[in-house]
């Protein structure tokens, strides 16, 4: 566990917490993939040799080293797909997250701090929206505006804003009863000014680990309906429509498989890992 005296300069103390760092590495990498594709993918993602179809890894026996993960039933790099998957992955799960963050966070503190029938509203759509299902609802959504990555986007949004209103309600109506929030009023301060520049900070910790954690299930979904057809098109390297083109020869190259899962699994635990690092890190309740 790393020091957790205040006096030392946040980022050493992030840099130094085991799982904000295994997060960062991941984030980082991702990152990397995203803005660095054209140069670190060693072939086009879309290039197709039937005559080196189903190689498997370099280190295999009868593995190219010019393919270093193989390819998949068309011939086609791999390693390549994977980086460029990786692009598409960080596109919903920034995009998406945060305006999940931003509208659950905003319609959250109202319902938490005025109370009344702002809260009966809000928490009666909060509950109505979360009683459908999902990921059922978003192939709905899906569906219906069409697929592509705009719709995916979308549909996370409409549905996980839910996520954010509801603990974000609960945490401010906690901090609304706090000696601070007293000591505002008592001074002066408008609701509004006390809300979002009194209540809102300390809403921080809680917030990055939500916005994290909404960052893998974005991933997640985004895999689920390019699995099903339902996001970008087939052709196009995701780690959904990998993990779809995998399972059909599962038993003959099961890595065609098995590396976008793990792919997917790694980026979820990372930014999990990242955002309860952080929270540790910056959450004075926490460190004591």
């Amino acid at each position: 566990m790393p020091d957790g005296r205040p006096d030392l300069p946040l980022t050493y103390r992030i840099v130094h917490e085991p799982r904000a760092l295994f997060g960062l590495c991941v984030l980082g990498l991702m990152l990397l993939a995203a803005v660095l594709a054209p140069w670190l993918s060693p072939h086009d993602p879309l290039e197709q040799d039937l005559l080196a179809s189903f190689l498997p890894p370099s280190w295999q026996e009868n593995g190219d080293p010019v393919f270093f993960l193989g390819t998949d039933n068309l011939g086609r790099d791999i390693t390549s797909r994977l980086i460029y998957g990786a692009r598409t992955a960080l596109i919903v799960a920034l995009i998406a997250a945060t305006l999940a963050a931003l509208l659950g966070t905003v319609l959250g503190m109202l319902a938490g701090f005025y109370g009344g029938k702002t809260d009966m509203l809000i928490s009666r759509a909060v509950d109505i929206w979360m009683s459908f299902p999902a990921v059922l609802l978003s192939i709905v959504l899906v569906a219906v505006m069409g697929a592509g990555l705009h719709a995916v986007i979308i549909a996370i949004v409409i549905i996980d804003w839910t996520r954010f209103c509801r603990v974000i309600r609960a945490e401010t109506m906690v901090q609304k009863e706090r000696d601070y929030v007293s000591s505002a009023v008592t001074i002066g301060l408008t609701r509004v000014r006390i809300l979002f520049q009194e209540v809102f900070p300390n809403l921080v910790p809680l917030l990055i680990v939500l916005l994290t954690l909404e960052m893998g299930i974005a991933i997640v979904v985004e895999a689920i309906l390019s699995f099903v057809g339902l996001s970008v098109a087939s052709d196009t390297p995701t780690w959904g429509n990998l993990i779809q083109e995998g399972r059909q020869y599962i038993h003959q190259v099961p890595w065609l498989l098995g590396l976008p899962v793990a792919c997917v699994v790694i980026a979820v635990l990372g930014l999990n890992a990242l955002g309860d690092g952080i929270k540790e890190v910056i959450d004075p309740e926490t460190r004591q």
